[in-house]
């Protein structure tokens, strides 16, 4: 028996006044309305009636503290995973519009395909395949959820999807606090090699009420 879901849980809104790329930086917790809205999210997974058997979150604070709701829904100890933690990027701890502006920086834009200013999307992709699949096996039954970042999460689902990495930032269907959910299925797909692979089967916003007074510029 492994898993019968895994949850991708974005962390809520990040307190940024100062709308700094905070990336990996310490000290970067959630605001009143990320609490809001991490408790959306527990709220919406235990609302589903399902049994979840796991929990596991990034090591970074404000992932940490979104997992905290989740973890008292449904009385489990999170499991930190290194694995699952927002990429590194050479912007880190810069406000991003001021930074492009900077001759310096501009060699770190020439190649947004791998891309040059961070972790390549595919170092990301295999991390993150990596948490997803010992996640499935990691107990007899139930659900494990994770909570993480945007990039990391879109990822996922782009790697899921069969679609490329590369992309605009700025459309990124991961809002703060969704869920992105995966089985795993050996259903056939048509001329290619019967094999267990996964598919996505769901995505919730259960934020999406405090989105308008949110503010997302500190995502890599």
């Amino acid at each position: 028996m492994v898993a019968s879901q895994v949850h991708l849980v974005r962390h809520g809104e990040v307190f940024n006044p100062d709308g700094i790329l905070y990336g990996r930086l310490p000290g970067f917790g959630l605001s009143k309305l990320g609490h809001l809205m991490a408790q959306s999210a527990a709220d919406e997974l235990a609302s589903r009636g399902r049994l979840v058997s796991a929990l596991r979150a990034s090591p970074l604070q404000r992932t940490r503290e979104s997992a905290a709701p989740i973890a008292e829904a449904f009385q489990l100890e999170p499991v930190i995973d290194d694995r699952i933690i927002e990429p590194t990027n050479h912007f880190e701890g810069t406000v991003m519009r001021r930074a492009l502006k900077n001759p310096v920086n501009w060699p770190f834009l020439v190649n947004p395909v791998r891309p040059t200013w961070g972790e390549a999307y595919t170092a990301i992709e295999k991390r993150m395949r990596a948490a997803i699949d010992d996640a499935f096996d990691s107990v007899d039954d139930g659900d494990v959820i994770l909570v993480s970042h945007q990039l990391p999460i879109w990822v996922s689902h782009l790697s899921v999807a069969g679609e490329r990495y590369w992309h605009d930032p700025r459309k990124r269907r991961c809002s703060l606090s969704s869920i992105t959910s995966f089985e795993r299925t050996t259903e056939p797909i048509p001329d290619a090699v019967p094999a267990e692979r996964l598919i996505e089967v769901g995505y919730t916003e259960p934020a999406a009420h405090l989105q308008s007074a949110a503010r997302d510029v500190g995502a890599v």
